[in-house]
């Protein structure tokens, strides 16, 4: 059983350390664009952009507040939640343990950038007919993800009872 415990650590490990790397491998290279020309303004298609904007709230730009108090409100509150669902990682099972994971790996990466940064760089605009959606990161993927998966399967579980 221990053995098995093992595995399943390290494989955890590698989940949370491969969103991680996703996240950071994105950003950077979007921080190197912005070091080279200045600016992130690049067009894709009529669809998809890249334009870099620097988030101090949360997932898509809510709660943004320029206060230092409110924002240290806002990251004490995020690692709080990751602690909640590092807790829950412990007591699931299944698929929500790994839906749970990609939340949380997620979650830190965006950590990292608040702590760093002190904002995190948001730079995925998606857009149709010059309606835009709020400018996000490929953390915010895997967090939404996770969260709509571990949402779905509640509803599913729930009409199985």
């Amino acid at each position: 059983m221990k053995n098995e415990n093992i595995k399943k650590i390290v494989f955890s490990a590698l989940i949370l350390l491969l969103i991680f790397l996703l996240d950071r491998i994105s950003k950077i290279s979007i921080l190197n664009i912005l070091e080279q020309n200045g600016k992130v303004d690049i067009y894709i298609n009529t669809f998809l952009n890249f334009y870099l904007v620097w988030n101090k709230g949360i997932g898509f730009g809510l709660l943004s507040s320029d206060q230092d108090y409110f924002y240290n409100i806002v990251t004490a509150l995020i690692v709080f939640i990751n602690f909640v669902i590092i807790y829950l990682l412990f007591k699931e099972k299944g698929m929500k343990y790994y839906f749970l994971l990609v939340i949380l790996g997620g979650s830190l990466g965006n950590l990292f950038d608040r702590i760093y940064f002190r904002a995190v760089p948001d730079f995925i605009d998606l857009n149709y007919n010059g309606y835009h959606w709020f400018v996000f990161n490929v953390a915010d993927i895997f967090i939404t993800v996770g969260i709509c998966l571990l949402i779905f399967s509640e509803i599913l579980g729930y009409k199985r009872k």
